[in-house]
């Protein structure tokens, strides 16, 4: 006997013991699928004859209402009083309980109401675990499509029909909440969600009763498919209209794909009924979904095909809806998904890792920039991720840049303006957000709008965000001001491009060169070593000297400020140009080069200029027991010496008290208060800030002039401002510079506006209020204007561009079309300066053109090859490489995007730069300025005099002076020393001729800059040396009186020749080649 035979032999010997019902053992062969479907049919009929019979009840109660509405104001008319009290005591008591029961009946609608909305927590809840509980009966169907379509099961030992169970009693609860909420009974009741309730729901308790299932119409939950872009919407996962259209057809497609397998298979595996279900064809779901799909793409390989009548005449029709809705469902689909967002999605944050946004203007050439510059290696461990954010995808050359940098750069599309993207990109966890303006535009005022737009978005998602916005105007400075949660003690920043451009360019009048040596000095860039001695070599050994920030040690606390930027200097190899201290009211104030009137405190912020961050690092962990004779720098560490050593006796000889009032130079307030009266003999008047000149308002015709009245003042010494045709410039931030109160009455330059008179009115509300200032009408490109002005004769010839576009296009014949040329938007400004420098001045210090000092100003870096004929730079050169540039007889605006980030690594440094630059900006003026306001006029009392105790920049020549014996052959760290010892000057670079290191048969009058040599750097006479000079009451007096008390109070005041040598630096660059050159070298 096999192991059949013995099994099926044992299970007939059990049947004796079990005595089983013979109803049981035939329950497959009997059929009661109609049971199931007239339990469905029953509620679904009986409920909607049940809705119709109320609303008919409904519609008879509201006729009669208004019939006996009718009847009771006529009886009102006509029955005595008493009776009627009665009557209307009793409507009243009427009224009230169906007032009572209509309120009841409200109440528990609206709180049926609120459980199934989505608008509140519970609803949200309750709506997607209605959802998720259909997707898992329609998971059991699935499992129980592979049994046949009716099956006897046991409810108490069948798992998976006690789970649909569960399932469909919480369903019967949620359809009632529905019933009672709905507003209209009859519509609800014909909903698809109900017509799936009412198929799905009473066949589970019909097959508890009868101990069997029948699969029936239970595939219709899959209905419920249609409702997944409204549970991802509620959910907050669907935001896009793109992506909630590309889930609505798909969920579409797959509720109609499955619901009609499910269809094939109920038919297919059940028969006809009149064929008493004898051609039942046994097809599991999965073949049948397998079928619907090949129907639906027009393939029909015919391996399964419908075999009974009812199948074959669902496929009818559906092969027309199934067709039609492939044919338009599935490539709609497809492209949806194929024009899905490249750079979509959302910013993953990095535990540890801060990341900074950048918006704006971002094109290949603003992200280049920015990107050299922010991940610059000189910048000690960026552990910043930068992410990107555009409404237009990058470019082939974009994307390929922001592969190189994968690994630290993100890119999104999207938009700042709008919140979705702005939680996409993590704005509330970013550590600041950048917005770059487009510096080429041709209305700024559009520009700036659009971006301060971007900065109240931004605010308003996230008031707390740092932000970091680039302006064109200056004037449109003052709407960002009127955002309430912008404010700079959280790091806001503002970086002006047209106040610090025009800002640099005014500071150059003063001190030539010093734009392009504070350029390079607030840029990231890589010391270039060059071999051969030329003036390349001292040139970009300077270009590697950045500006950095780091916290002073211990040691420096109770020096001088003189003194601590000697020992830096001397032992550390670092220049400490400023600190920043707390004041005595509170708050912090930084103090570039405040000379010996005060004392440094623990843990005082110091700014270097240095090579690295890590050179930088060495003022924090200097000490004066451990490091004073330590020679090699890097053994100059952290040591575990307390906090309190300080510098020795024999160091500290130089120390002074901090009076608590004076905060920028040596001077006593006694000093100032006997200074004054002698210096009020000048013709000084200054602004409400104290720190401007200021002058009556005058119109502009009362400062204009004809060339016969500008020739006859013989001007020489000023300055001649060439501006071109083009809508405001700002040239306030241009003047003030010019006008700063640290410069003495008559120390202050005379300016020409040559231009067209129609421009220069548009801004002359905001220069009437600046004395020596005057107007020539003319045009730059005329030599006779040129003449007229004197400009053989100026001490500094400025060239300003034009920002417009305005004709600066070209017809490209081969295309037929019109393109831009951006070179032709400086066409104006290089014509100026090669029709200056090649005219001739016989009899004059300039007998050519090339010998005037000039600064031009460019919008296209490129276009610098076009400045100096003679020169051999490469039009694909950096900017900064070219001689031009280099020389500081050229500056255009890009130099200015390095400020972005020296403003997000440390906010002081934008302050710092503002300082040395605008020559005295304070919150006070800038709030002014924010009204729209002039210059108001101040007393000229102390506080006014304390205000102009402020450093300035200048130029001192080694020729003659103190410093002579230096020129010629000294060491620059002698020179540096003396300076500060003696004179509270604090130097930080050269401005040399270029044929010095390489004298040539026919030298030229160009110099250029060298940033903060080294200390064994060797002089030669006819160097100037830039310097943070003190401001000096003395020296403007025209009187003796108190030179005594000046003298001790400053020593610098003491040797007068020194200030006549600063007063004449700038001229000297001006002098004749064969002078200036040649006579230095043979002293």
């Amino acid at each position: 006997m096999n192991f059949s035979e013995e099994f099926f032999a044992g299970v007939l010997s059990e049947e004796r013991y079990i005595k089983i019902d013979p109803d049981i053992r035939n329950c497959e062969d009997v059929r009661m699928w109609y049971a199931f479907l007239a339990s469905s049919l029953v509620t679904f009929i009986g409920g909607l004859i049940l809705i119709l019979l109320w609303s008919w009840r409904a519609f008879n109660y509201m006729c009669c209402a208004a019939y006996r509405l009718q009847n009771v104001t006529r009886r009102q008319l006509t029955i005595p009083p008493r009776l009627g009290e009665k009557d209307r005591s009793g409507d009243a008591a009427a009224s009230k309980a169906n007032a009572a029961e209509v309120g009841w009946m409200t109440a528990v609608k609206d709180w049926a109401g609120v459980m199934i909305s989505a608008q509140t927590l519970t609803g949200r809840i309750l709506v997607v675990l209605v959802f998720l509980l259909s997707i898992g009966a329609l998971v059991i169907y699935f499992i129980d499509s592979s049994d046949p379509i009716e099956t006897c099961k046991n409810f108490y030992s069948d798992t998976t029909l006690q789970i649909d169970m569960a399932f469909n009693i919480f369903f019967l609860l949620y359809f009632g909440l529905r019933f009672i909420a709905a507003n209209d009974k009859l519509w609800f009741w014909l909903e698809v969600n109900s017509i799936v309730d009412f198929f799905t729901v009473p066949p589970v308790f019909v097959s508890v009763y009868l101990n069997r299932t029948w699969l029936g119409l239970r595939f219709l939950r899959a209905l419920r498919l249609l409702q997944f872009s409204e549970i991802l919407q509620f959910v907050n996962i669907l935001k896009t209209s793109q992506s909630i259209k590309l889930v609505n057809l798909v969920s579409i497609f797959l509720s109609i794909w499955l619901t009609g397998a499910g269809f094939i298979h109920l038919v297919e595996n059940t028969g006809d009924p009149w064929a008493d279900f004898s051609n039942s064809v046994s097809l599991n779901y999965w073949e049948c979904v397998y079928l619907l799909m090949v129907t639906m793409s027009t393939v029909g390989y015919g391996d399964i095909c419908a075999k009974t009548t009812l199948g074959r005449f669902f496929m009818v029709f559906f092969i027309f809806g199934g067709l039609a809705m492939f044919a338009s469902y599935v490539p709609e689909i497809i492209e949806l998904m194929g024009n899905r967002k490249k750079y979509g999605g959302s910013y993953t944050s990095v535990s540890g890792r801060k990341h900074l946004i950048v918006c704006g203007h971002i094109t290949l050439e603003s992200v280049s920039y920015f990107l050299k510059d922010f991940l610059h290696k000189d910048r000690d461990d960026v552990n910043v991720e930068v992410v990107f954010i555009h409404v237009v995808p990058p470019n082939l050359e974009l994307e390929a840049l922001f592969k190189r940098h994968f690994t630290q750069v993100e890119f999104f599309e999207g938009s700042v303006l709008n919140s979705n993207d702005l939680s996409r990109v993590k704005m509330e966890e970013a550590d600041g957000c950048v917005i770059l303006a487009n510096k080429y535009c041709q209305d700024a005022d559009i520009e700036d709008a659009s971006n301060i737009m971007r900065v109240i978005s931004i605010k308003n998602y996230s008031p707390r965000a740092r932000i970091i916005i680039q302006v064109l105007a200056h004037h449109n400075k003052a709407h960002l001001l009127n955002i309430p949660s912008w404010s700079a003690a959280m790091g806001d920043s503002v970086i002006c491009l047209a106040e610090l451009k025009l800002g640099f360019i005014a500071q150059s009048c003063l001190a030539p060169g010093f734009s392009s040596l504070m350029a390079n000095l607030f840029s990231m860039r890589s010391t270039i070593e060059i071999d051969e001695d030329s003036w390349q070599k001292h040139y970009l050994a300077g270009v590697g000297a950045e500006m950095y920030t780091e916290k002073l040690s211990y040691s420096f606390a109770g020096l001088s400020f003189p003194r601590v930027s000697e020992i830096c200097y001397q032992k550390l190899n670092l220049l400490l140009i400023a600190v920043q201290v707390s004041k005595p009211g509170g708050g912090q104030q930084l103090l570039i080069n405040p000379g010996s009137a005060i004392t440094l405190k623990p843990g005082c912020l110091g700014f270097f200029v240095a090579e690295s961050a890590k050179e930088v690092k060495r003022a924090n962990v200097w000490c004066a027991r451990c490091h004073i004779d330590v020679t090699d720098l890097e053994e100059i560490r952290r040591c575990n010496c307390p906090h309190n050593i300080k510098v020795n006796a024999s160091l500290s000889k130089h120390l002074t008290a901090f009076n608590g009032v004076n905060t920028s130079s040596n001077n006593s307030a006694k000093i100032i208060k006997q200074s004054f009266d002698e210096v009020a003999k000048e013709d000084m008047r200054y602004d409400s800030t104290g720190m401007f000149h200021w002058s009556k308002p005058r119109r502009l015709s009362e400062s204009t002039l004809t060339k016969e009245q500008c020739a006859q003042l013989n001007l020489q010494g000023h300055i001649v401002v060439c501006l071109p045709e083009t809508p405001l410039l700002g040239l306030r931030n241009f003047v003030m510079p010019l006008r700063a109160s640290n410069f003495h009455y008559h120390e202050l330059k005379t300016i020409v506006l040559l231009g067209d008179v129609s421009y220069i009115q548009k801004e002359w509300e905001t220069l009437t209020c600046f004395p020596k200032l005057l107007v020539l009408p003319g045009s730059p490109l005329s030599r006779t204007d040129l003449r007229a002005v004197g400009v053989n004769l100026c001490d500094m010839c400025v060239i300003l561009c034009s920002h417009s576009n305005t004709g600066s296009t070209i017809i490209n014949f081969a295309g037929g079309h019109m393109m831009e040329d951006p070179s032709l938007q400086d066409r104006e400004s290089i014509l100026t300066s090669l029709n200056i420098k090649s005219m001739r001045f016989p009899g004059t210090r300039a007998v050519s053109g090339y010998s005037i000092p000039m600064i031009t100003e460019l919008v296209n870096d490129s276009n610098v090859q076009f400045l100096d004929q003679d020169d051999d730079d490469d039009p694909e050169t950096e900017l900064y490489l070219t001689q031009p540039f280099a020389c500081g007889t050229a500056f255009a605006i890009s130099v200015l995007d390095s400020l972005v980030s020296a403003t997000y690594f440390n906010s002081d440094a934008l302050t710092l730069i503002r300082t040395m630059i605008t020559g005295g900006a304070t919150d006070d003026l800038e709030e002014i300025l924010a009204e729209g306001g002039i210059l108001l006029p101040g007393p000229s009392n102390d506080s006014t005099l304390a205000n102009r105790d402020r450093c300035r920049v200048a130029q001192l020549a080694l020729f003659d002076g103190p410093f002579a014996q230096l020129g010629d052959g000294g060491r620059y760290g002698d020179l540096f020393t003396k300076a500060l010892q003696q004179y509270n000057l604090l130097c930080f670079g050269i401005y040399r001729f270029r044929d010095v290191s390489s004298p040539v048969a026919n030298p030229t009058s160009k110099r250029y800059v060298i940033t903060a040599p080294t200390p064994d750097f060797p002089l030669v006479s006819s160097d100037l040396v830039f310097c943070l000079m003190q401001f000096d009451y003395c020296t403007g007096n025209g009187t003796t009186s108190n030179s005594a008390a000046c003298s001790s109070a400053n020593p610098v005041i003491a040797n007068q020749s020194l200030h006549a040598v600063a007063k004449e630096s700038s001229s000297t660059t001006a002098t004749n080649n064969h002078c200036s050159l040649e006579v230095p070298l043979s002293s």
